[in-house]
């Protein structure tokens, strides 16, 4: 393919591959959380990371991960102890780090609204060999974590309090989707962008969720369908001319619209079966007749 005759193309696609795993891989717990909208609240504060990376003539990416992290980790203390002042303060942190991105990178020598815009949407042609390093590196522990602790993550997910009485260690398992959540957040900003990333984390998800109820079937399904769609949707860029975060996007908004009416039939088939499975009602002379029927022919 000529496609793969480019440099910047072999590291586009990797890294397209690699955010097509980690994104739906994350996502899957934080929809089970009902924080589908957390990554874009990262991706926020992830900005200033990234200003202070060209500030400080570091790399934004791995500059990114340590702002990332700490906004997480704030989100999460936040939403345990924020109580009826929490939206306002999460307000202010995902505001201020919009803020402090812009200030920093036009602060910068080297920076211009034209790099911040690249890592707000995602481009195919900067994703240089370093930024591959280290998304392989976030990845890899992006992947761990999801696989290594699915069933404790599951758990805290779908009811803390039980996994609480269970002994799991619930802060600890939530700090630990938090942090995940914003790697996975840095890992696909050079590709998707950070403003656009939380669809990708999210819509999979929810595709797959239209197929099947079973965790592992949505996971596998979710992580299929990124992978596809972040592969077609960088390949769509590059003949295209598109942007690749947009396209990625819109590809997965497809995908979820696509399913959604495949699944109805899919559904309604299902409830037939079901139907004719049960055994059939008893006649009506057969029927137990009811209580007050019952008193009233003996006078009470």
């Amino acid at each position: 393919m000529e496609i793969l005759n480019y440099a910047f193309m072999q590291r586009a696609l990797l890294a397209a591959v690699l955010v097509g795993i980690t994104a739906p891989a994350v996502g899957i717990y934080l929809v089970q959380r009902r924080q589908a909208l957390m990554g874009d609240g990262i991706g926020h504060v992830a900005m200033t990371g990234v200003g202070l990376g060209f500030l400080l003539s570091w790399s934004p990416v791995w500059m990114a991960t340590l702002v990332s992290v700490l906004g997480a980790v704030l989100m999460e203390l936040i939403r345990w102890y924020g109580k009826t002042r929490g939206d306002i303060a999460l307000a202010m942190l995902f505001y201020g780090g919009m803020a402090g991105g812009v200030m920093f990178i036009n602060l910068a020598p080297t920076g211009s609204s034209a790099n911040l815009t690249s890592y707000l949407f995602g481009s195919l042609s900067t994703v240089s060999e370093s930024d591959v390093t280290a998304i392989c590196v976030l990845a890899a522990f992006v992947v761990l974590v999801t696989l290594g602790l699915r069933r404790q993550l599951f758990a805290v997910s779908q009811d803390e309090e039980f996994a609480r009485v269970t002994g799991l260690p619930v802060r600890a398992l939530n700090l630990l989707t938090a942090v995940t959540a914003a790697v996975t957040v840095t890992v696909a900003m050079r590709v998707v962008g950070l403003l656009l990333v939380s669809a990708l984390m999210v819509v999979p998800v929810a595709a797959a969720q239209q197929l099947t109820r079973s965790f592992a079937a949505t996971f596998a399904i979710a992580v299929a369908l990124g992978v596809t769609v972040t592969i077609g949707g960088t390949v769509t860029s590059y003949y295209q001319d598109v942007p690749p975060g947009a396209t990625i996007v819109l590809l997965t908004i497809g995908a979820f619209v696509l399913l959604t009416a495949l699944a109805a039939p899919l559904a309604r088939r299902r409830a037939r079966a079901l139907t004719a499975e049960r055994p059939a009602a008893d006649p009506a002379e057969c029927k137990i007749p009811a209580t007050r029927g019952a008193t009233d022919e003996v006078g009470v």
